[in-house]
This record gives C-alpha cells, sequence and structure tokens, in this order.
C-alpha cells in the first residue's frame, strides 16, 4: 500500500558515503508529522537490494530444510557467526519467485514446488531498504538436482541440514534460530498447517 502522505516527504539532499557490496547515503529529509509540523532529520541508509527467501517443506515426513553459514554481523554483535537460515539471496533482477526458486537450489540443492508468497518483509526499515519476498515451497526429501552448498565464487560454504518442523519451532525458543525471515517462516507455515492451507 502505497504512503498517503509521501507528497509531505522533502529529499532536501543527499551524500553518497559508501560504495562497494552496497551502497550507502546519508539523507537529509523533512517531513510532516502528525500533529500538522515539519521535522528536518538526516538519516544514513543502506542499500544492497531487495531478495527473496523460500522454506521448503515436505508434507508427509513433516520437515524443513534449513542452512548454516558464516554471517559476519551477528559475530560483530556479540552471537555466533553460523546463522540458522532458510535459503535466501538477492533478487538480482529477477523476479522473486525466480529468485526464491534459484536461491533454493544453489544453496540446499532442492528445486521447490508449490511456491507459495506468504508476505513481504522489511528487514530493518529504519536504516536498510532491503525487502524480502518470502516464501513457502514443498520438496521431497533425497531428491535433490544439486549438491547445493552455495557458490564457491561468492565465498559460500553453506551447511545444509534437514529437521522437523516442531525441532525446528524449539530452535526458535531455544534461541538456535534468531534470523527474522526464518522465525517468520517457520511460524508462517505453523498457522498455515493449523488452518489447512498448505501442505
Amino acid at each position: 500500500m502505497p504512503d498517503q502522505d509521501i507528497q509531505s516527504i522533502t529529499i532536501e539532499s543527499t551524500e553518497p558515503l559508501m560504495r562497494g557490496w552496497g551502497r550507502m547515503d546519508q539523507y537529509r529529509v523533512s517531513h510532516g508529522l502528525r500533529d500538522g509540523t515539519r521535522q528536518t532529520v538526516v538519516r544514513e541508509v543502506y542499500d544492497h537490494g531487495n531478495a527473496a527467501a523460500v522454506l521448503l517443506y515436505a508434507p508427509a515426513e513433516r520437515t524443513v530444510i534449513l542452512t548454516r553459514q558464516f554471517r559476519l554481523p551477528p559475530h560483530l554483535n556479540g552471537d555466533g557467526a553460523m546463522m540458522v537460515e532458510a535459503p535466501a539471496g538477492m533478487l538480482d533482477g529477477e523476479a522473486p519467485e525466480v529468485a526464491a526458486r534459484r536461491e533454493a537450489i544453489e544453496e540446499t540443492g532442492y528445486e521447490p514446488s508449490g511456491l507459495v508468497l506468504v508476505f513481504q518483509a522489511y528487514v530493518s526499515p529504519g536504516a536498510v531498504t532491503e525487502k524480502c519476498a518470502c516464501f513457502l515451497g514443498l520438496y521431497t526429501p533425497g531428491q535433490r538436482v544439486t549438491e547445493g552448498g552455495g557458490l564457491a565464487d561468492e565465498g559460500e560454504d553453506i551447511e545444509v541440514f534437514e529437521v522437523s518442523l516442531d525441532a525446528a519451532l524449539g530452535m526458535i525458543e531455544d534461541g538456535r534460530i534468531i534470523d527474522a525471515k526464518t522465525i517468520l517462516l517457520l511460524q508462517a507455515l505453523a498457522l498455515r498447517l493449523a488452518a489447512g492451507t498448505f501442505g
């Protein structure tokens, strides 16, 4: 849904701060407040594109496919560097469903079927432009189309593992899963299964 008050936002200036894997800019922006006045703020915004994620589920076995890989930011923030996640990656100009399918194959070796878009979410809307399209998909255990594990030329070294949905939900409770998109996807799957609307 578009902003109702988009006309009240004015970008006064933009200063490039960094260009690398992504880009960071500093914005001076004025916007209306709820009381009818205006304020001007300075914000740094990081942009490295939009993403897609997919949680793979096997209905007969009630299992999901998860990955574990090195993530520097959690390590810098005092958490473990090896994050448990659903497969995900940048859109790279593709439609979200196409990117979700590609990432599932690259990371896990499984090609999903029955992809369903369950939500789109901003990861950290106060500072990051990334919006992630999150899908549920089906897989058949043991029927990989590739080895998975990610792309070596992108520095990926991804462990792939299969767990029951109940065990994965338990990993949220005990803190082994702290990745937002993965938490949301697991909960979305559990809700849909309870309602009989998936799998």
